[in-house]
């Protein structure tokens, strides 16, 4: 594997996971959590990512196919779930939760944080396709992996310094930029479902 597809790859994921874009969305989703707190969801959830893109990246679409999910199933359920939460966001839900009770339950490491909003339908799709592309060469695939863990450990940095963005926002500026960025993930949410349709018609 020579370099430009070393960074091929490297670009492929970044863009597609956007550990920068993923930022102020972790400040939105953890708002009011203490920093120890905060902290252990960047990790679980990064964690929890990269293990579920190298299980797609090591066994493929297989994965999909064993359970009987197609992976444009698997992105309308992913649009429809992160809709929900862009619901949260928008009508300030999840915090009026945390006020009412204080549960692990409330946890954003697993979901939306590790999948969709890191391993979702377009990261878990890329990995498979590049995984794919290197079939037959180990070397190669240990590389993309090496790549892989990278720009999560990107996403972690961000994560990380999220409390930054959040004390430079204060309380107002997080408000509306959790606001804002609920329309967004709705937006982004009605894409996925919309992409999955369209695949199921073309398909069909």
């Amino acid at each position: 594997m020579d370099h430009s597809q070393i960074i091929s790859s490297f670009v492929a994921l970044f863009v597609i996971i956007d550990p920068i874009g993923l930022a102020p969305l972790f400040v939105a989703l953890t708002k009011g959590m203490t920093a120890s707190h905060r902290r252990a969801i960047a990790i679980r959830a990064c964690l929890l990512s990269f293990f579920l893109l190298l299980l797609f990246g090591v066994l493929g679409e297989a994965v999909l196919k064993f359970m009987g999910i197609s992976m444009p199933a698997f992105r309308i359920a992913g649009g429809i779930l992160l809709f929900l939460t862009a619901l949260d966001m928008l009508f300030e839900r999840r915090t009026q939760r945390r006020r009412n009770q204080a549960s692990a339950a409330d946890d954003p490491s697993v979901f939306p944080l590790a999948t969709p909003l890191i391993a979702g339908p377009g990261a878990i799709t890329t990995i498979i396709l590049l995984t794919d592309k290197a079939s037959g060469s180990l070397a190669a695939e240990l590389v993309i992996f090496a790549v892989l863990a990278a720009v999560i450990g990107l996403v972690m940095a961000a994560f990380l310094l999220a409390g930054l963005f959040e004390r430079a926002l204060g309380a107002t500026g997080t408000n509306v930029v959790t606001r804002l960025l609920g329309m967004l993930l709705a937006a982004l949410s009605v894409q996925f479902v919309v992409d999955g349709i369209e695949t199921l018609i073309r398909a069909g």
